[in-house]
């Protein structure tokens, strides 16, 4: 056999021919002995150049900014950055006001991570309404290759998943995910990680990781303890044991002591910008508020639904459940008689043949039957046709919103629905269609949390929520950082109805829309320690016997929050109230 090989072979080994090319090595050799000459010298320079504009002179510059493509980060999302990167070794919280960008402020950290060859392995948790919007910014803006989680096997072979935390800490993905380790963990929402005892805080502590960030617009809302858990959680051991930590710095839940210690340990782990410092430049909103008058039906059925509430509420000592049912029936009747409608049917079923109410119940349904036109959805298509411009409509129920879109859709306007209980793909393919086909998207509340419309700068509240922090948030869909054109907001308000007098509340008596959300949250915050204000705008509706009464109690709210207001105001300069030593640990100058 091995005969036959070398036999075989042998024919190979006389094919080659090797040739030796001698010169080159002979001019070499020449001109070293020589000293030259050499290439021309302005190609040397070139060549020196060129090598040297590619190094690194400093550490302390960012590497990513030249990859970024379209993005122009802005001065303070640049520094929070450099920050994070400089100071905090990888590991903080980015506690902007909303609206700020600390999405982009983390999409920088990872990019300079990943340019430096720090960072490969990466887990992004965020609430599952902003999975995709989180892929399609950081694909989009940073060239980072994200990918939303949606199979076992993505966990392992992708370098950069966005996902739920719902969806990773449940089984099998939770297994899964506890035996990676990750070069950087980012959780979008982290205040939902203010309790120890929860299944999120432990999940999140117990992950593998290097670099962590937690992105949270309020750090603590109600206990001081909140933070202590939280940068805990990203820095264990930075505050100390828990008793120490309020021996140290807590004299009540949300009040702090010993202020200046507490905000130099803060400013270790947390960097926080507000809307109220310089260089943060927002494009003008330009509110008009339209009172509408309903038709004799329409209006026949609103009183007919108020008078029905209100008789229950006094003639009966409803419990928590009635009162909000009846809550929500009032408001309701103020938006649109299909979403009405719907919970009027419902208590008719629940109520037995000899209840009293089946009688009224059914004769407002009836009522409902002879309404032939919709005064709110008529003046709605006119702003549409006159604005002709993308336009987002908001309403609060989703019985309200079918009936825009099938109105709109008789009048050959291209809407469509953004809600929740859609899924991520069906929200992310609607967001599409919205940019770059349709002119109107109809949005439910709860469809509108975290959806960034900066492309859109008209917005129309078709009907008005009942807290005004719910009506800001609305607003800053469209009303944010990278806004190119002034915002339009118009609000619709139903003359006669609570509708007037809410609307009288959030723009005349608080100027609610001249307010920033820093700021507003704050004494929101502490106005529904004094009870909830939504239960006490109804009860002044049932409880008051004439508009005078209803002005008068409207009034009582407006000087409450006055004197909230005020009481904010003067803890800033006095150093006296969490938020404050929040807004100093950051490191930005505080004026509200």
């Amino acid at each position: 056999m091995r005969h036959e090989q070398q036999e075989n072979i042998r024919p190979i080994h006389r094919q080659l021919q090797m040739h030796f090319e001698r010169e080159s090595f002979a001019e070499l050799d020449q001109r070293v002995r020589g000293g030259g000459p050499w290439d021309d010298w302005t190609l040397y320079q070139l060549a020196y150049e060129s090598e040297e504009a590619g190094l690194i002179s400093s550490f302390d510059e960012m590497q990513c900014l030249v990859h970024l493509g379209q993005l122009e980060p802005m001065p303070h999302q640049l520094e929070t950055a450099k920050r994070v990167l400089n100071e905090m070794r990888g590991r903080a919280i980015l506690a902007d006001e909303v609206g700020l960008g600390k999405t982009i402020e983390a999409g920088l950290i990872l990019k300079e991570y990943m340019v430096r060859g720090l960072v490969r392995k990466v887990l992004i948790l965020v609430p599952a309404s902003l999975v995709l919007q989180w892929v399609r910014e950081l694909n989009s803006k940073f060239g980072i290759a994200a990918v939303a989680q949606k199979k076992a096997y993505m966990w392992q072979q992708s370098d950069v998943v966005v996902a739920s935390m719902d969806t990773a800490k449940r089984d099998p993905h939770r297994d899964i995910v506890m035996n990676l380790e990750y070069d950087m963990l980012i959780v979008d929402e982290a205040h939902k990680l203010k309790n120890k005892k929860t299944t999120n805080y432990t999940f999140v502590n117990e992950l593998r990781k290097k670099y962590c960030l937690l992105l949270t617009a309020t750090p603590v809302q109600n206990d001081l303890k909140e933070l202590y858990n939280l940068i805990t959680l990203l820095k264990p051991g930075q505050l100390g044991i828990q008793s120490s930590f309020t021996t140290n710095y807590v004299v009540g839940k949300r009040t702090p002591k010993n202020e200046m210690m507490l905000q130099e340990e803060l400013s270790k782990v947390m960097i926080r910008n507000r809307r109220g410092d310089g260089g943060v430049h927002y494009t003008k909103r330009f509110v008009k508020n339209i009172p509408l008058t309903l038709s004799p039906d329409e209006q026949a059925l609103y009183d007919g639904v108020t008078n029905f509430v209100r008789t229950r509420y006094k003639e009966n000592s409803v419990d928590l459940t009635s009162m909000l049912s009846l809550i929500t029936l009032q408001r309701e009747v103020c938006s649109s008689r299909d979403a009405v409608f719907l919970t009027l049917v419902n208590l008719f079923k629940k109520t037995t043949e000899e209840s009293p109410d089946r009688a009224k119940i059914w004769e407002l349904v009836e009522l409902i039957r002879g309404i032939k036109a919709n005064t709110k959805a008529e003046k709605t298509m006119e702003l549409v046709q006159e604005i002709n411009d993308k336009v987002i409509i908001f309403t609060e129920y989703r019985a309200s919103q079918e009936y825009l879109l099938n109105y709109l859709k008789e009048h050959k306007i291209v809407a469509v629905p953004y809600r929740g209980g859609m899924n991520r793909g069906k929200k992310d393919w609607m967001m599409d269609l919205f940019r770059n086909r349709a002119q109107v998207l109809v949005a439910t509340e709860a469809g509108g949390e975290g959806i960034n419309l900066q492309f859109c700068h008209n917005m129309i509240n078709f009907d008005l929520p009942w807290n005004p922090m719910r009506v800001e948030q609305r607003i800053g869909r469209v009303h944010r950082l990278g806004q190119q054109h002034d915002v339009n907001i118009y609000n619709l308000s139903t003359t006669g109805t609570i509708e007037e007098h809410i609307l009288s509340l959030l723009h005349e008596k608080i100027n609610m829309f001249e307010m920033v959300i820093g700021e507003l949250d704050t004494i929101l915050e502490r106005m529904e320690k004094k009870g909830s204000l939504e239960s006490s705008l109804f009860r002044m509706a049932m409880e008051a016997n004439s508009p005078e009464e209803i002005r008068r109690k409207l009034d009582e709210i407006s000087d409450s929050f006055t004197e909230i207001q005020s009481e904010v105001a003067e803890e800033v300069p006095k150093g006296g109230a969490f938020r404050t030593v929040l807004d100093a640990a950051g490191g930005r100058s505080v004026e509200l």
